[in-house]
């Protein structure tokens, strides 16, 4: 790749910036060429979180496909759960939830179609079973099924709010 100079002004000092700033979509890893894509394909060779996992193999990649969906049901249950305890508590299950949404986003950078529907179906199931009021736990018929106490609480307000 070629580098071009270019001088930044401030003060004495002269900084190099890169000017050429054109992307490379494969990279070098050690004993072969590997293809990073940039737009959503189809298909089990894949890269998902990790060089080289879930490879070539069917069966890591279904693995890699379960995991994302856990994960992205797990996002949606640390959502919805209310903690009763004390602010350190709730803030280290926030802290794991944003956490786990970041995984299951860059599992996403993936630009894998199966990752995506996956990832949407996990969140998709996690909403109904622990966020929808309608499938399980259904609101009493006095009740609103979200009251604006409710909303002043949870930390993802549901779109009802």
């Amino acid at each position: 790749m070629e580098m071009e100079n270019a001088n930044m002004t401030g003060g004495d000092e002269q900084m190099p910036m890169n000017t050429n700033m054109s992307m490379s979509t494969s990279m070098h890893d050690g004993g072969g060429m590997s293809l990073m894509h940039m737009t959503f394909y189809w298909g089990k060779n894949s890269a998902i979180l990790f060089s080289g996992w879930p490879g070539t193999s069917t069966g890591m990649y279904v693995l890699a496909l379960v995991l994302v969906f856990v994960l992205a049901v797990l996002v949606e249950w640390l959502g919805h759960c209310r903690v009763a305890a004390n602010g350190l508590v709730r803030t280290a299950v926030h802290t794991v939830r944003v956490a786990l949404a970041y995984v299951v986003m860059l599992a996403l950078m993936s630009f894998n179609v199966g990752v995506f529907i996956v990832a949407v179906v996990g969140h998709c199931v996690g909403f109904l079973i622990f966020g929808s009021s309608s499938l399980f736990w259904p609101a009493a018929p006095d009740q609103p099924a979200v009251s604006a106490d409710d909303c002043a609480k949870a930390p993802l307000p549901p779109l009802a709010c």
